[in-house]
């Protein structure tokens, strides 16, 4: 079987708190400008809340604030930088070699996507950027002269995230294309069914997708920083109220119950395929159905 002829498989990722134990600002631009980070996110809330406004849209103003007051030009390639200073969690530089290894063993083209109310800048600048097909997040405008952020571009928040899932759905990699995610394509047309879908994240802003992914037939996985209570309790509470399928500690090493659950679920969605396939022969063969 060729890898074109193989059913595609996406796996979604949230960023912060799923990929790395934080938010991506708290690392390299935090270092630069040397705030608190606590500081900062209540700044941000206070800015959101007094006028009553998109807090990715405060955070993404009060980033070029920060810098700005301290002295520090930023550009693309300034983020970039600070995003080759964000942590990521244990395994997970070898996590999409091993995964996609094993969709080819079993017989699945397994693509992997970010979908981040982050910068897809600074996304751009960690060591993992080029194992997605897709990275689908918020950034800015630049200005042609200074090659400073002057406007955001996109910004991402919990119920922007649900287009992405659909662009996904229908092959769509432009954010600024609004008319092919409209148009109606029959459900065995589309690349990436929702049930050969696994979405991986953390946070609120990732329900409503965890939510549209499990109930179109994928799959859902709350993952917490191994060792945060809170977070557990966060994320099993997920599981009670059918908003994800599993929860699991973020540990992307081999072996750990994240690789295992993941194998699980293509070992599924294989199954799956098999079963539809062969159910459809079956129908042609004594029914002749098409």
């Amino acid at each position: 079987m060729t890898k074109k002829r193989m059913p595609k498989v996406a796996l979604i990722y949230d960023f912060d708190g799923t990929l790395s134990p934080g938010n991506m600002q708290e690392f390299g631009y935090m270092k630069a400008i040397g705030a608190d980070k606590d500081a900062f996110w209540a700044a941000n809330d206070t800015m959101s809340e007094q006028n009553d406004a998109s807090g990715i849209l405060c955070y993404m103003l009060l980033m070029i604030q920060e810098a700005k007051a301290k002295g520090i030009h930023l550009s693309r390639e300034k983020f970039r930088q600070f995003g080759s200073d964000v942590k990521l969690f244990e395994g997970v530089m070898d996590w999409f070699s091993l995964i996609s290894d094993y969709g080819q063993i079993i017989g699945l083209d397994v693509r992997h996507f970010i979908n981040s109310s982050g910068l897809k800048e600074m996304i751009e600048g960690t060591p993992i950027a080029n194992r997605f097909d897709g990275i689908y997040a918020s950034s800015y405008l630049y200005s042609k002269e200074t090659g400073e952020p002057i406007w955001p571009a996109v910004a991402v928040d919990y119920t922007t995230k649900t287009q992405f899932i659909f662009k996904i759905n229908k092959g769509i990699k432009e954010v600024s294309d609004t008319r092919q995610v409209n148009k109606y394509v029959p459900k065995e047309d589309r690349p990436v069914p929702f049930t050969h879908m696994i979405y991986i994240g953390d946070g609120t802003t990732d329900v409503p997708c965890m939510k549209v992914v499990r109930d179109h037939g994928g799959h859902s996985i709350a993952v917490y920083t191994p060792g945060d209570t809170e977070a557990k309790a966060k994320a099993e509470h997920l599981i009670r109220e059918q908003r994800v399928n599993f929860a699991c500690p973020a540990n992307y090493r081999r072996g750990k119950m994240l690789q295992r659950l993941v194998m699980r679920i293509l070992d599924k969605i294989k199954a799956d395929n098999e079963f539809d396939r062969l159910e459809k022969l079956n129908k042609r063969r004594y029914v002749g159905e098409p």
